[in-house]
């Protein structure tokens, strides 16, 4: 129980830190790509047998493959940020939760490897997860002032988008994820699947920046490095406590990541309004509602409801 609660905090944590970001003038981008930085050292530190690496083909398709999903990584990470800072953290949190839809819909209709029969109740649940997605991402008109230099990159009136972006890039992020990870990894490989894709992020986040500090004048701050650096440790503890959870009940994803994913938007949603009082209208407390009923009614089965 001990690694679920930590991967819950964890993953909270990532919000907060992101939204945390504005107050202090760090750039969400720049503090991005050095957060895959510390993923990877990390990663590196929680290994206990490097000499694994030996065994990596870097040239051969899944290792290719993996490394440009750093792309989609980092697109993800960079929509998360955003939500966080411009609607809020619970609307963050509610968009990624509720992005389970995607692969479980990709598993259904596309790689049909689903392991249980859908019932009328669980195509109920995707359905009321669109509607919680929906209902959390609607604000009141002001109710959120932009912070920080990525204000202007979103007027008052499309903020409803960025959840739904969220929403989308997180879904792939986790069909490509599923995809990946079985078909060209074992299932003790995680962590290493994990740190070539969080390299690839380097990679491509790196080039990126490059070009943007050459040619586009912007300039690197140490308080942006040291933002990225604190990020990425708790962006790859939440994965490796979630890892280790799993293992402690038999590797039920089924059962863990329901439960995970309820907690996860509670916690997040307490916290956001402790630490930064962040208040939602009747809508948005709706769609937390909806939520916790959607996740149930998709995995009322494996939960022996």
């Amino acid at each position: 129980m001990l690694y679920f609660l930590l991967a819950v905090l964890f993953t909270v944590a990532l919000y907060l830190i992101m939204r945390a970001y504005p107050r202090y003038k760090v750039d969400s981008f720049h503090a991005i790509v050095f957060n895959y930085y510390a993923c990877v050292l990390t990663g590196l530190l929680l290994t206990p047998d490097l000499s694994v690496f030996r065994e990596v083909q870097w040239d051969s398709q899944g290792t290719l493959l993996t490394l440009a999903l750093g792309t989609m990584f980092v697109t993800a990470f960079m929509l998360i940020g955003l939500t966080a800072q411009k609607v809020s953290v619970t609307a963050t949190s509610l968009a990624g939760n509720m992005s389970l839809v995607i692969p479980v819909l990709f598993g259904l209709f596309v790689f049909r490897n689903n392991n249980k029969e859908f019932t009328a109740l669980n195509y109920a649940g995707l359905l009321i997860a669109l509607v919680a997605l929906a209902f959390g991402a609607i604000q009141h008109s002001g109710q959120k002032k932009g912070e920080g230099q990525e204000s202007a990159l979103i007027s008052e009136n499309m903020l409803w988008l960025l959840p739904v972006l969220t929403f989308l890039a997180a879904g792939t992020n986790n069909t490509l994820i599923n995809y990946l990870s079985v078909k060209f990894y074992l299932p003790g490989q995680t962590t290493v699947f994990m740190i070539i894709a969080c390299t690839g992020a380097i990679i491509i986040g790196t080039l990126i920046l490059l070009y943007k500090i050459t040619f586009g004048k912007e300039k690197l701050l140490l308080r942006s490095v040291v933002g990225g650096l604190i990020l990425g440790v708790p962006n790859f503890l939440s994965l490796y406590f979630l890892l280790l959870a799993l293992a402690s009940f038999g590797n039920s994803a089924a059962f863990v990541f329901p439960i995970y994913n309820i907690l996860t938007m509670l916690v997040s949603s307490v916290a956001a309004w402790t630490i930064y009082r962040e208040r939602l209208n009747l809508l948005n407390k709706w769609g937390l509602v909806l939520a916790v009923l959607a996740i149930i009614l998709i995995s009322y089965q494996e939960l022996s409801l």
